[in-house]
């Protein structure tokens, strides 16, 4: 398999934060494609958004099957059934178990098959949620592992990790593409574009961020 120093696979859900991160991995690499998984989340309306702005950019998309975490690991991301929510001292109910853990190990092998060195997901651990799966210790030791596991070396790159949500709204705007990030991407849990319901735990953190974003500039600072 030949390595290609300027080729990068992007985990892609055609959220706020990997098309953040995709337009960020197109103006650092040579080539790119991305990776969207479909693992029965409630809205199909997420998998639709992915699939228009990779078309829209003219990116290869590749679409696995993932459907089986909802069979292992039942959660709000997946069952109407199950409320949106978060107990004190525990994980939120939006949390799948393993469902970094298998993403980025299934995108480490299209990577290694399309002869893809870096791997670009948009986990954060300034605003993670509690996710154990979205800290950078993590991602860390899954990279050492995967380069095990193939023989092969992949680098596993957090463009957001230590960004808040503030944050990556200004890495969109330095990036030029602001008004197509907020315009055109799908974060919001209870399946609606753009600014979303702004109720549910994803648009508060994503409208939270943007306030405080605008703010900053309005007042000719950066964060």
């Amino acid at each position: 398999m030949i390595m290609n120093e300027q080729k990068a696979v992007v985990v892609f859900s055609g959220g706020q934060d990997s098309t953040t991160c995709l337009y960020d991995a197109m103006r650092r690499f040579r080539e790119v494609e991305v990776v969207t998984f479909n693992y029965g989340q409630r809205h199909k309306l997420e998998l639709e958004s992915a699939a228009r702005i990779a078309s829209d950019l003219g990116i290869r998309q590749h679409v696995l099957d993932m459907s089986l975490i909802n069979q292992l690991a039942p959660n709000a991301l997946t069952r109407d059934d199950i409320a949106i929510d978060q107990k004190e001292g525990e994980l939120p109910s939006t949390f799948v178990d393993g469902r970094n853990l298998l993403f980025l190990s299934f995108a480490a092998v299209l990577a290694k098959q399309q002869g893809a060195r870096h791997i670009i997901t948009g986990v954060s651990q300034s605003d993670f949620s509690g996710y154990p799966d979205c800290r950078d210790v993590f991602i860390k030791s899954l990279n050492v592992t995967l380069n095990l596991s193939m023989n092969y070396e992949f680098v596993i790159e957090t463009p957001l990790m230590w960004l808040t949500k503030a944050q990556t709204w200004q890495l969109a705007d330095d990036l030029g593409v602001f008004g197509q990030v907020r315009n055109h991407t799908l974060t919001c849990y209870n399946g609606i574009i753009a600014d979303g319901c702004g109720e549910c735990p994803a648009c508060l953190l994503r409208a939270n961020g943007l306030r405080e974003y605008e703010a900053a500039k309005s007042e000719g600072r950066r964060l």
